[in-house]
């Protein structure tokens, strides 16, 4: 080996350990650099019906259905388009038929036909006079506006689950925070007997009660933990979101308290876009064009063929003297309906009747719908004044809590009176968080009840953005 690639290979090897350790550190930064950052989103109410609205599969289900029935309809339309058909035949014969004549000079065998007998042409048909065609073209329509109802009564039943799920999380993050608040004052107290008890001026019966409501609080504490990651849960399913991802509500349940009062004051109890009410009209639509359809199948129909063929015969081998002939012609059939043994008759009884079934469904699905205006704007009026005492309540507990607060600090009360005022303050707190999301889940309710399209707008903008 020469001196230069000795010089070579044991510079390089004397450098490998440095070039280890700063692949190392460059990969080591580069992995660094790669790992994603998580960010926690930060959504509010209708945010969360945006992106319920765009990537729910039940709303994509929902879309999908009023594209296929659009291409229904185009599928009848198509009918009054000539329909062309191209065919191409071949036949060969294994053996000719053999006629036997006598011409008077004696018997003769006659072959009759060729080996080789080839087909094709076009043929087109199309209808001229189809009232019933034309009568399912505006049915077809219908079924669309049947689909589009149907489509917005799913989104309309989704904007209620999300504010329901989001409610829930608001309810479930305040009480979280009332009982943690509740926890930490019990440690605080628990803190304050134990010293007392070190003084001499406490029972240890005081210091093993207080222990014990610490540990009584720690499992609601737990299970208010739950309910927020379950609350969440929902709400990630309701969006078609990842588990994965992590997201805060943007708003609290107290915060939304001033803008309640405004709501009942604007309520028309208009049932115009009742989606329940909005399907029925359509169906009785719908079934007013099948009666008409029923009365056109008395209407004879028109329809117009025209063909050209080639037709070629020979003897011999299959592609031996092949020579089209042209063959052309156009005809015109009548369909004149004469008798059907009643059964158009009766099935046009059939859904007349029906109609009057329908009529008698909507009048009295109206009476139901007014009568469940009426109980839910009552409960949401109840459900008002119950946020207002249920305020007043937690001003209240909150300062005879603090009273007795200092008075256990110098002894002037028992820890059985402090915990008594600690217990009436965090139901009190509890009951105003529950009165205000039954009042948000009410006012929700109402809206899908009444289909408001203000709830919609929300819905447009995401399609619009899509």
């Amino acid at each position: 080996m020469k001196l230069r690639t000795k010089i070579l290979l044991a510079a390089m090897l004397m450098a490998m350990p440095t070039l280890t350790c700063v692949a190392q550190e460059a990969m080591a930064i580069s992995s660094e650099q790669s790992a994603p950052v998580a960010t926690t989103l930060t959504l509010t109410r209708e945010q969360c019906i945006e992106i319920a609205l765009q990537d729910n599969p039940t709303i994509k289900v929902a879309d999908m259905e009023l594209k296929r029935v659009d291409y229904s309809k185009r599928e009848v339309i198509a009918s009054l388009f000539p329909a062309i058909d191209f065919s191409v035949a071949y036949q060969r014969a294994i053996e000719l038929q053999t006629i036997n004549m006598d011409m008077g000079a004696g018997p003769m065998e006659i072959k009759m036909g060729s080996d080789n007998t080839w087909n094709m042409g076009f043929t087109a048909t199309m209808p001229i006079v189809s009232a019933q065609l034309w009568k399912s073209i505006q049915m077809s329509d219908t079924q669309i506006l049947a689909s589009v109802e149907s489509a917005r009564a799913s989104r309309l039943d989704l904007i209620d689950q999300v504010n329901r799920a989001y409610y829930g999380l608001l309810l479930s993050q305040a009480s979280y925070e009332v009982l943690k608040q509740n926890y930490d004052n019990a440690k605080v107290n628990a803190d304050l007997i134990q010293k007392k008890f070190d003084v001499g001026t406490a029972s240890e019966y005081d210091v093993l009660r207080s222990s014990v409501q610490v540990k009584n609080v720690e499992p609601e504490l737990l299970q208010a933990e739950i309910g927020i990651k379950q609350a969440k849960l929902l709400l990630k399913i309701l969006m078609g979101m990842d588990a994965s991802t992590d997201f805060e509500a943007a708003v609290s349940l107290e915060s939304m308290e001033q803008d309640m009062y405004g709501y009942v004051m604007g309520v028309e109890s208009d049932l115009s876009q009742n989606t329940n009410l909005r399907t029925l009209d359509i169906q009785t639509k719908q079934l007013k064009q099948n009666v008409a359809m029923n009365k056109l199948a008395w209407v004879p129909t028109i329809g117009a063929q025209f063909n050209w063929s080639w037709t070629s015969l020979s003897n011999g081998h299959v592609f031996n003297n092949i020579h089209l002939n042209p063959y052309s012609n156009v005809a015109v059939s009548v369909a004149v309906p004469i008798f059907s043994g009643g059964s158009k008759y009766y099935g046009l009884k059939q859904a007349q009747v029906q109609l009057n079934e329908m009529a008698l469904q909507r009048e009295n699905l109206v009476r139901s719908l007014n009568m469940q205006v009426e109980l839910a704007l009552d409960n949401i009026n109840k459900e008002i004044k119950q946020i207002s005492t249920s305020a007043e309540g937690v001003r209240q507990a909150q300062k005879a809590h603090q009273i007795m607060q200092k008075s256990f600090e110098i002894g002037a009360a028992t820890y059985l009176d402090l915990r008594d005022s600690e217990l009436a303050n965090t139901a009190a707190q509890l009951n105003y968080y529950q009165a205000i999301y039954n009042y948000l889940c009410s006012t929700s309710q109402l809206d899908l009840l009444l289909g408001k399209e203000d709830t919609l707008n929300i819905y447009k903008k995401a399609t619009t953005d899509k």
